[in-house]
């Protein structure tokens, strides 16, 4: 048996199945995949919600038609990685896309044609990326606070914690 015809067997096809999306479950996974060269889309996913189903043979299609080694896939749990902690508690199919360890573009909800298309551009502009040194263009996720906002965010709770307790007081009178 040459060596051609042994990749080309059922179960080597089958193994590809498999791991077309990466179980990304812990911080240290999740630093390693973004070390990955390449695009990866990320399915974030709550535990009690699950990763999105509906786009697996969608991935499974463009990776095909693509079969490009630039282009990665993983589902990621964003219970157990820390680096997510804002998308918790959302059940919306949210899909984040990274190159070079940066987020270059988000897509929420199952949308299978805005899906590929972002795919296609953005697998595109990271390939510039990588073989002609363009500069790869990094987004905040605009649904999310930003970083430096989260502790904003806190003293204005202490701020309206502080409010209340004047309130209590001014009602004790």
């Amino acid at each position: 048996m040459s060596h051609s015809q042994q990749e080309e067997s059922p179960m080597a096809s089958r193994k590809k199945e498999v791991t077309l999306q990466r179980l990304i479950n812990n911080q240290e996974l999740w630093e390693e995949m973004l070390g990955s060269k390449g695009l990866i889309v990320v399915d974030v996913y709550q535990g009690w919600c699950g990763p999105c189903k509906t786009v697996v043979n969608l991935f499974r299609k463009i990776r095909n038609e693509l079969g490009d080694n630039l282009l990665h896939f993983a589902v990621a749990e964003v219970d157990s990685i820390d680096a997510l902690e804002k998308y918790r508690g959302k059940c919306e199919p949210t899909f984040l896309f990274y190159g070079g360890g940066e987020l270059v573009a988000v897509v929420r909800g199952a949308n299978a044609p805005l899906l590929q298309k972002t795919i296609r551009e953005q697998l595109e502009a990271e390939r510039k990326v990588l073989e002609h040194g363009a500069e790869r263009v990094v987004i905040q996720d605009e649904a999310l606070p930003k970083e430096n906002e989260s502790s904003t965010v806190g003293k204005e709770e202490e701020e309206e914690g502080e409010e209340e307790e004047e309130g209590e007081e001014d009602e004790a009178d």
